[in-house]
C-alpha cells in the first residue's frame, strides 16, 4: 500500500473523522486526540504496513512509524481532513487525564527532561576525562581547570536550571525562575559541599538561629520554589495593575521568594532530600544484588505505565551528590533484555511483516529507546514482554554485584557506553549488557514465542510429502460450504488477540468462542496432521480445501494439558465426526484464550473465501463460504 492509503486505513481504524479531535506527530510517532477509545480498531492499525506498534498513553493514541515515514503519514492524513493541533496543545490537553499521581510525575518529565541533554553531555565529558587518566595521560594544569569547569558546572548550577524548568512549566517567567534559581547558589553563600565536608566553611546563621548555605547540587528544594515562585508570580500578576506589571511582579516574586526560599523551603526540604537520596542508596545497597534486582524487573512495566520521568528526579540527586549513577546501569540491563527480546522474535518469525518490524524497534531500545520494541512487537505477544523482565531483573541484579555506576544519565546501552570508559568500568559494563542481551534473547526464543505461521508451513509441507509419497494427486479446488468445528459465538477474525491471525496471514476465516469444548469434523476430509499435544488439526476436504483448526492462542505451550485427541494423520472422517475435546476451564487457568480459529490456508486458491455466520452457531451450521 501506498501512503495515502494507510492513511485511509488508519483514519477509517480510528473511527472515521468525527472520532478525532486533532492530530499532531513528533519525531517518530503520529499522536491522535480521539473522542471515544472503545471505537480505535487497535489489531487493524497495528497490522498496516509500515506502522512499527501502536499504545494509548497521555489521553493520545500514539501510532509509530519511525522518523520520516510519520512526517509523510501526518501530512496524507491531514490531507484526508484530520484537524490539526500543536504538540503543546495535546500536550496541555492530556495533562488534565490520568489521576493525580500520572499527572504528578508527568509534571517531573516536563521539567526534568530538558535538563537531561547538559547533565548527558557532563557526564560524556566526565567519562572523557576519566579515559584521559585511565592511559595515564597528564593533563596541564591549566587543561585540568578547564576540564574542572566543563564537568562541574552543571551541577553547581543545578538549582537554576530546575527553578527555570519549573516555572516554565507552570506558567511563569523563566527568567524570572533563574535569576531566582542563581541566588539559591550565589557565591555570597556558603557553598554546601564545603560545609559538608567539615572543613573550615560552616553555615551563616541569619537572624541568630536560621542556619543558611548554598543549595548547589539540590534538585527538591529548587523544584518546590519553582512551583510555589511560578504560581505566587501568576497569582500576583491577577491583582497588578498592567502598567505596573513590570516593575512590581518581578521585583515582589523574587524577594518574596529569596526569602522563603533560603529561609524555609530550602532548608525544610533540604533535609526531605536527604533522607530521600539515603533511602533510594539504602535500597540500591541491598544484598546479593537485591535492589538491582527489583528495580530491573520493575523499570520496563513503569515505561509502560508512564510514570518512569520519576527515577529522574532519583538519578539527577544521585549524580549531584556522588557525581555517579548506579540507576543507569541497571536500567540498561531492563531495555537491553527488551531489545533481546524484539531480536529473538525477529529472528524466529516467518512473518516479513513482523521481521521488518522487530529489528528497527530492537536497534531503536539499544540506542536508548524502548518504546516500539515494546509496543510494537513484546506486549502484542506478551510473553516476550514478561520473559524480558526476569532478564532484565537478571541483569540488573549482575549490575549492583558489579558496583555500576555511570557519570550521567539519559543514555543507555550502545551510547551509554561513554559513561563508562573513564571510571574503570567498561568490561563490567559489557559484561552486564551481554548477560541481559543473552537471557533476553534465550527466554524468548526458547519460550516466548510460537510462530503460529509454521502452523500453517507444517500442514502445507505434509501434504507435499504425501502426495510426493503415495502419488495422489492434488483435488482441484471446488466451491464448497465448510460447516462449524466448534460450538460457541462467532468472533471476526480480524477481532483475534493474535496478529498472525486477525492480518489474514495464514488465510482468511472465522473464530469461534467456544461454548461446548468438543472439535468437530467441518467436512468429509482427510486428516492431514494432527499435533500431538491436540490443540491443533490440519485437514483437507474432498473438494479441495485445506483447513487449519487451531484452538486456543499460544495453547500449544500448555504440551496437551486439557486436549485429548481423537483421530490420527491419514484418518478419514466425515463432516461432524468428533476430532478431539479440550477443557476451556484448564486453558483459562493458564492464562490463555480459547478462541478457536478456522482457517483456509489455501485461500490464494480460491477466488473468494467468505465468513458467512454471525452470532451462535451449533454443530452442522455454515460458517465459511468457499469458491474457486
Amino acid at each position: 500500500m501506498n501512503n495515502q492509503d494507510i492513511a485511509k486505513k488508519v483514519i477509517e481504524a480510528l473511527g472515521g473523522r468525527e472520532n478525532v479531535n486533532s492530530v499532531a506527530h513528533c519525531a517518530t510517532r503520529l499522536r491522535v486526540m480521539v473522542k471515544d477509545e472503545g471505537k480505535i480498531k487497535k489489531e487493524v492499525i497495528e497490522n498496516l504496513d509500515k506502522v512499527q506498534g501502536a499504545f494509548f498513553n497521555s489521553g493520545q493514541y500514539q501510532i509509530i512509524f519511525g522518523t520520516g515515514t510519520v512526517n509523510k503519514m501526518y501530512d496524507e492524513v491531514v490531507a484526508l481532513g484530520l484537524p490539526t493541533s500543536s504538540k503543546e496543545d495535546m500536550k496541555a490537553e492530556a495533562a488534565k487525564q490520568g489521576n493525580w499521581f500520572q499527572r504528578a510525575i508527568r509534571t517531573f518529565g516536563d521539567v526534568f527532561v530538558p535538563i537531561i541533554p547538559v547533565i548527558v553531555a557532563t557526564g560524556l565529558f566526565m567519562g572523557l576525562r576519566g579515559l584521559l587518566n585511565a592511559l595515564g595521560i597528564t593533563l596541564p594544569e591549566d587543561v585540568t581547570i578547564y576540564s574542572q569547569i566543563l564537568t562541574d558546572t552543571a551541577f553547581i548550577i543545578l538549582p537554576g536550571l530546575v527553578v527555570w524548568s519549573t516555572f516554565r512549566v507552570f506558567g511563569g517567567n523563566p527568567a524570572v525562575g533563574i535569576v531566582l534559581g542563581m541566588m539559591l547558589v550565589s557565591g555570597s553563600l556558603p557553598n554546601a559541599w564545603a560545609v559538608a565536608s567539615g572543613g573550615e566553611v560552616t553555615a551563616m546563621n541569619f537572624f541568630g538561629f536560621i542556619p543558611v548555605v548554598g543549595l548547589q547540587g539540590s534538585v527538591l528544594p529548587a523544584f518546590i520554589i519553582g512551583v510555589v515562585g511560578a504560581k505566587f508570580e501568576k497569582a500576583l500578576r491577577k491583582v497588578v495593575p498592567d502598567v505596573l506589571d513590570l516593575l512590581v511582579t518581578p521585583f515582589v516574586t523574587l524577594l518574596v521568594m529569596s526569602i522563603l526560599g533560603l529561609f524555609v523551603i530550602g532548608p525544610v526540604f533540604h533535609v526531605v532530600e536527604n533522607y530521600i537520596l539515603l533511602g533510594t542508596k539504602a535500597i540500591l545497597a541491598l544484598p546479593f544484588g537485591l535492589g538491582g534486582l527489583v528495580i530491573g524487573g520493575v523499570h520496563q512495566l513503569i515505561v509502560v505505565s508512564g510514570v518512569h520521568h520519576i527515577f529522574n528526579l532519583l538519578e539527577v540527586q544521585l549524580l549531584a551528590a556522588d557525581h555517579a549513577n548506579p540507576f543507569n546501569a541497571i536500567i540498561t540491563a531492563a531495555m537491553t533484555a527488551q531489545g533481546a527480546a524484539t531480536v529473538a522474535v525477529g529472528v524466529k518469525t516467518k512473518n516479513p511483516k513482523l521481521k521488518t518490524l522487530a529489528f528497527p524497534a530492537a536497534l531503536s531500545a539499544f540506542l536508548g529507546i524502548t518504546e516500539p520494541a515494546i509496543f510494537g512487537v513484546n506486549l502484542r505477544f506478551r510473553k516476550p514482554f514478561f520473559l524480558s523482565l526476569i532478564a532484565g531483573a537478571i541483569g540488573g541484579g549482575l549490575a549492583s554485584i558489579l558496583g555500576l555506576a555511570g557519570t550521567g544519565n539519559g543514555i543507555t546501552i550502545i551510547p551509554g557506553t561513554m559513561l563508562y570508559v573513564g571510571n574503570g568500568q567498561l568490561f563490567q559494563y559489557l559484561l552486564m549488557v551481554a548477560v541481559s542481551f543473552v537471557l533476553g534473547f534465550a527466554l524468548t526464543y526458547m519460550f516466548g514465542y510460537e510462530d503460529e505461521k509454521e502452523v500453517a508451513s507444517e500442514v502445507a509441507t505434509e501434504r507435499l510429502v504425501q502426495e510426493e509419497t503415495t502419488g495422489n494427486i492434488p483435488v482441484t479446488p471446488q466451491n464448497e460450504t465448510i460447516q462449524t468445528p466448534i460450538v460457541g459465538d462467532v468472533v471476526a477474525l480480524e477481532n483475534v488477540n493474535d496478529p498472525v491471525f486477525s492480518s489474514g496471514a495464514m488465510g482468511q476465516g472465522i473464530a469461534v468462542k467456544p461454548s461446548q469444548g468438543v472439535v468437530y469434523a467441518p467436512a468429509d476430509a482427510e486428516v492431514s496432521i494432527a499435533f500431538a499435544t491436540g490443540h491443533a488439526y490440519g485437514l483437507k476436504t474432498a473438494n479441495g480445501a485445506e483447513i487449519l483448526i487451531h484452538v486456543g492462542i499460544d495453547t500449544v505451550t500448555m504440551n496437551g494439558e486439557g486436549f485429548e485427541q481423537k483421530v490420527a494423520q491419514g484418518d478419514k472422517v466425515k463432516a461432524g465426526d468428533v476430532l478431539g475435546t479440550f477443557d476451556s476451564s484448564k486453558i483459562a487457568a493458564a492464562g490463555l484464550d480459547d478462541t478457536t480459529m478456522v482457517i483456509v490456508t489455501n485461500t490464494a486458491d480460491y477466488a473468494s473465501v467468505t465468513p458467512v455466520a454471525s452470532g451462535s452457531v451449533v454443530k452442522g451450521d455454515a460458517i465459511i463460504e468457499v469458491k474457486a
